[in-house]
C-alpha cells in the first residue's frame, strides 16, 4: 500500500490557476500583502522577472541554474485520506514555510502525519524579517542535502513505496536520500508552457497532468492503491 507521499506545495498541492486566472504562490501572498511597502514590492517584482525565466529555461542545465537560485479542489480528501490511513505526507517546498503552514492550518487539514521542510522566516527582536533559517531551499536542491540536520528521512526506513508529486524538474529529486525505496510513482503537474515542456515531462514523470486545477487524479490514485492493498502496479517504475 502507499507508505509515503512526498509532495511539492506551490502549484502542486495548491492551484496554478483557477478558471484561467493565475493563483498566488506562497511568495505571492507576501507580495500582495498590505504590510509590504511599495518599494519592497517593486524589488520583489524585479527579482521575479529576473530569476523565474532562468528557473524554467529548458535550454539551461541544472548546474547552470544553481548559482541563480541562492483554493484547491479535492484538498480535504487528499489530506484526510492520508491521515486516516496513517500515511506520512512529506511536503518539500522551496516556498515560504510559515505561509504554507498557515494555509494548511486554516483549512483544518494540518494532521499529525504531515512533516514540512521549507524556507522559514527569521525575525529579529523587534519583529523585523532578517532572513531565512538554515540553508535556503530552491528548486534544484530539493533532496536529502538540505535535510542533513533532520532525522526525518531515517524515520522513513522501511517505507519502500513512494508517491511523488511535483510541478518542476527539480521536484524529481525530492525522494533522493530516502533509505530503502523500491518503488516510486512520479506524478507531474505541467502547468505552464505546456507544448514546450511536454516531451521532457513525459520522459521524466510516470504520469503528467496538463493544466489540471484539481487533485482528482491524485485522489483517484490513492483510492485505487488503498483498495489494492499493495503497489504491485508500480513495479518497474
Amino acid at each position: 500500500m502507499a507508505e509515503e507521499v512526498i509532495s511539492d506545495f506551490d502549484m502542486t498541492l495548491s492551484r496554478f490557476a483557477y478558471n484561467g486566472k493565475r493563483c498566488p504562490s506562497s511568495y505571492n501572498i507576501l507580495d500582495n500583502s498590505m504590510i509590504i511597502s511599495e518599494e519592497c514590492r517593486k524589488e520583489l517584482k524585479a527579482l521575479l522577472h529576473h530569476y523565474y525565466p532562468i528557473e524554467i529555461d529548458p535550454h539551461r542545465t541544472i548546474k547552470e541554474k544553481l548559482p541563480h537560485m541562492v483554493e484547491w479542489d479535492g484538498y480535504k480528501t487528499f489530506f484526510n485520506t492520508l491521515s486516516q490511513n496513517n500515511i506520512p505526507l512529506f511536503i518539500f517546498s522551496a516556498g515560504i514555510g510559515d505561509v504554507l503552514e498557515e494555509i494548511i492550518r486554516q483549512r483544518k487539514v494540518f494532521h499529525p502525519n504531515i512533516h514540512i521542510v521549507s524556507n522559514y522566516m527569521e525575525f529579529d527582536e523587534d519583529g523585523f524579517l532578517k532572513g531565512f533559517k538554515g540553508q535556503l531551499i530552491h528548486t534544484y536542491n530539493k533532496n536529502s542535502s538540505v535535510c542533513e540536520n533532520s532525522d526525518y528521512f531515517q524515520q522513513l526506513q522501511g517505507k519502500t513505496n513512494i508517491l511523488l508529486l511535483g510541478d518542476s524538474m527539480g521536484d524529481l529529486t525530492m525522494a533522493d536520500g530516502v533509505p530503502g525505496v523500491e518503488n516510486i510513482l512520479k506524478v507531474g503537474f505541467l502547468n505552464d508552457k505546456v507544448e514546450e515542456r511536454r516531451e521532457r515531462y513525459m520522459d521524466s514523470y510516470d504520469i503528467v497532468l496538463e493544466r489540471d486545477e484539481t487533485l482528482d487524479v491524485v485522489n483517484g490514485l490513492l483510492q485505487h492503491i488503498l483498495q489494492q492493498g499493495d503497489w504491485t502496479e508500480m513495479q518497474g517504475s
